[in-house]
This record gives C-alpha cells, structure tokens and sequence, in this order.
C-alpha cells in the first residue's frame, strides 16, 4: 500500500511540530488547570494544522508561531470555560507555603505580564522569542517584565529580588 499526500503531509507536520511539544505543553500548563493541559495543546494542534499554509518561515522560527496559537487557545478556553473549582487545603498557621504564594502572586498579574512571566520563566523562552509570540517589540516585554518583578517584588516582599534575574 502506497502512502498518501494527505498521509506525508500529516506526517511532515508531525515532525515539525514534534520538538515544540514540550514547550507547548509547559505554557499551556500554565495558562489552564491542568486537567485542561492536554486540551488545550490539542485544540492549538488542531488550529496550527488548519493554518499551516500561513506560517512563513521568513518572519521567524515555528515556535513562538505555535507558542501563540497555544495562547490564543488557552485564553479562548478559559473563556468558555465553566469557573475554577477551589480545594480546600488543611493548613496549619505557621506552615510555609511560597510556591502557593508565588502562584498566587503571578496570577494577581495583569493578562500581559503573567504571559510575559509564563514565557520567560516557566516556559525558558528568551526576549526576543517572547516578543514574537506576544506580537510586541522586545524592549515591551523587557518593560512588562520588569513591571511584573515589581509587582511581584510588591505582593511578596524584598527577599523575592534575590531568585528573581
């Protein structure tokens, strides 16, 4: 049996997209609960594949290209998402819980300065990389970065500055 366009098409997409998983599944983690996780990189999958014919090598490399689209697909499912339940935690009054606070912190953010945090921190990416997937200049997300340690630096005290480049 002879293999198809459509079969060596869908298999060259796998292959590019392949490498960029990771990464795709790191931002969309920290966009979405992570029982979203999954669906999310799907749907961005899903979109990237249906608009394949209109990414263009010449304005930059595949990943803040695909970055975006799992952005865009977290915000939208966020969107219609029903409410985040809460758990409930049992905790005791002098127990230390800085990654909750931390979490708690970069949720406060603006929509644009958790993305920029995201992306830099949580997914590793670098300024220019960030820059291409929010569609802004690289001295922006230099300032909304900044603007974020800040605001961070604000919420959680000054002994955040020291872990925070």
């Amino acid at each position: 049996m002879t293999s198809t366009r459509g079969d060596e098409s869908s298999r060259e997409f796998a292959d590019w997209v392949e490498p960029h998983l990771p990464a795709m599944a790191r931002l969309a983690a920290r966009l979405v609960a992570p029982a979203e996780r999954d669906d999310v990189v799907q749907e961005a999958l899903v979109r990237a594949w249906r608009r394949r014919s209109t990414y263009d090598a010449a304005r930059g490399a595949p990943l803040p290209w695909l970055l975006a689209i799992v952005a865009d697909r977290a915000r939208r499912h966020r969107t219609r998402s029903l409410p985040p339940t809460v758990e409930l935690v049992e905790s005791s009054a002098d127990a230390v819980m800085p990654d909750l606070d931390l979490e708690r912190a970069v949720a406060a953010l603006s929509a644009r300065q958790r993305l920029a945090v995201d992306l830099y921190y949580f997914v590793g990416l670098d300024v220019a990389t960030c820059a291409q997937v929010m569609g802004c200049a690289d001295g922006t997300v230099k300032a909304t970065l900044f603007q974020a340690r800040e605001r961070l630096r604000q919420v959680l005290g000054d002994d955040f500055a020291g872990g925070v480049r």
